[in-house]
């Protein structure tokens, strides 16, 4: 067969042909960009009105050096604040627990105390940026923590906004960074969904995201269907906790990959922008349009960086912040060359964020609002990758929905992520510079090395934090905290007071720990 007759695919299977034509435009029900379902956009100007917030996703170390990072990025022209905290934090143990030490400052900022926060955001005004956390089983804590360190700029909290991560069921599916059972996990997420809107009514109070399980091998199909799977769990366990639909999905925001086929990505941002409406007006009835539009938060994927020839992650990078503008984002991270390598060094941070920002003044592509609806080729694969994005979110719905599904869920991933090795062990799939293209000699690249006494120095700061709080308020609060737990009052103030009185983010956590249980995963073999 010749080379161009050669069946084409995207990352779902779905076949595409050579040539699209009239005959190939599915029943459209697209409206207009800002109306109802929200398939060309989620706001009737979009980016001709305001740029999408390029927020680069950013922590490493100690509060510090990641503080004089964030400084730096915003002096560059970053729109927006996103933290990666290290393992130990999302974990929830304390840097100088044994099973951490060892983990501290490396993927992200550690973060112990309401002091590690303060100097987070030091000479940064928290009522004037938005911040996204990447944090999920102790994002609450992490939360109370920020509301804490706000109050002490004296910053209005009302008017505090951005988004906790907050997405424990993808951790047990795709990413894990688990540390509750399900159930108990579920209800701090709800405790955070009431106490935000008490509290922080302009935050983004959950982040559910996709981005971990394409990161984990899933194609864009089940991207879509397994996220909304967790959104429709999340949004039940709301209402079952006696909160309103339209109280609670307008602060509701959704985190995709983007990965490197190019249209199906553009098709995945559109499909699951109509079929999200759908959702929420069909099966849980809501009468807010807020409620029905999906918000998202986009990365361009890790997992399609290489090593080899880092360079080429540049262009890898630039197409798909691409696809993702021209599909209709409203956040943006650009990933760093270096980042298959290591932490990202201040120069390919800024050569990531001054991607986003040549897309975003210098390329066009925001001028028209969804510039590609009516392509016979691109409205019939957001028509198809919704289809079947439908039918797969239904079979899970169909075993009782994603608590319940967490392990199957886990095997599909598994397996898909096991055939796309396959096709890129056999060339089917062509990555440059690795299975193609390969160079015989590189330069080597510059990697940011970190110092290797951080868990030392983060363990000093705890002691001395510890030998000037007053003890036995802080074994009170604790104690509060651990009465909640136990009952069915919200768990979010009595934590917020044990954070005030300096309890660390390792005593929070050991005690829901001791009250709660950990998860173990089932085995998928």
């Amino acid at each position: 067969m010749p080379e161009d007759e050669k069946p084409r695919q995207t990352s779902s299977d779905i076949e595409v042909k050579a040539v699209y034509t009239e005959a190939d435009l599915p029943t459209l029900d697209l409206g207009l960009p800002g109306e109802f379902p929200f398939t060309r956009g989620v706001y009737p100007n979009m980016h001709r009105g305001r740029l999408w917030t390029m927020r680069q996703y950013a922590g490493f170390g100690t509060a510090e050096e990641t503080n004089a990072r964030f400084r730096y990025l915003l002096g560059a022209g970053q729109t927006g604040l996103s933290v990666a905290f290290d393992l130990p934090t999302q974990m929830g143990f304390d840097s100088d627990d044994p099973i951490a030490m060892t983990e501290v400052g490396k993927v992200g900022v550690a973060i112990d105390t309401v002091e590690d926060m303060k100097t987070l955001f030091d000479q940064i005004p928290l009522e004037e940026v938005t911040t996204s956390m990447t944090i999920n089983a102790p994002a609450a804590m992490l939360l109370l923590m920020y509301e804490l360190a706000a109050e002490d700029q004296g910053a209005d909290t009302s008017k505090l906004g951005g988004t906790i991560q907050n997405d424990v069921l993808k951790e047990y599916i795709a990413r894990g960074t688990f540390i509750y059972p399900p159930k108990p996990a579920l209800r701090l997420i709800t405790d955070t969904f009431g106490y935000c809107a008490s509290n922080l009514p302009r935050w983004n109070t959950i982040s559910i995201s996709g981005y971990h399980m394409r990161e984990a091998g899933c194609t864009a199909v089940q991207e879509i269907a397994f996220t909304f799977a967790d959104g429709i769990a999340y949004i039940e366990a709301a209402i079952a906790a006696g909160l309103s639909v339209d109280a609670i999905a307008p602060r509701l925001s959704f985190f995709w990959g983007c990965h490197n086929n190019f249209f199906e990505e553009i098709a995945k941002f559109r499909a699951a922008r109509n079929l999200w409406a759908h959702i929420m007006k069909e099966r849980f009835n809501a009468q807010d349009p807020n409620s029905m539009k999906l918000r998202f938060h986009t990365q361009t994927d890790g997992a399609t960086l290489t090593a080899q020839q880092p360079e080429n992650n540049v262009v890898r990078v630039a197409y798909q912040a691409m696809a993702a503008v021209l599909g209709g984002t409203q956040s943006l991270h650009t990933n760093s060359m270096d980042e298959a390598l290591g932490l990202p060094t201040d120069k390919s941070a800024r050569l990531a964020l001054r991607t986003q920002q040549i897309l975003g003044y210098e390329t066009g592509v925001v001028d028209a609002v969804d510039a590609l609806a009516g392509s016979y080729f691109v409205e019939s694969l957001t028509a198809e990758v919704e289809h079947r994005a439908s039918e797969l979110l239904q079979r899970v719905l169909d075993r009782g929905g994603a608590v319940e599904s967490i392990t199957w869920m886990k095997r599909e991933i598994e397996e898909a992520a096991y055939r796309e090795a396959k096709r890129i062990e056999s060339e089917e799939i062509v990555v440059v510079g690795v299975n193609k293209f390969v160079a015989d000699e590189e330069d080597p690249a510059e990697i940011l090395k970190l110092d290797p006494e951080i868990g030392r120095r983060q363990a000093a700061k705890l002691d001395k934090i510890r030998l000037g709080r007053d003890g036995a308020a802080v074994k009170e609060s604790l104690e509060d905290v651990r009465a909640a737990a136990k009952g069915s009052d919200n768990m979010l103030p009595p934590m917020k007071e044990a954070f005030r009185r300096r309890a660390t983010l390792g005593e929070v956590c050991g005690v829901l720990r001791e009250e709660w249980g950990v998860y173990r995963p089932e085995s998928t073999l």
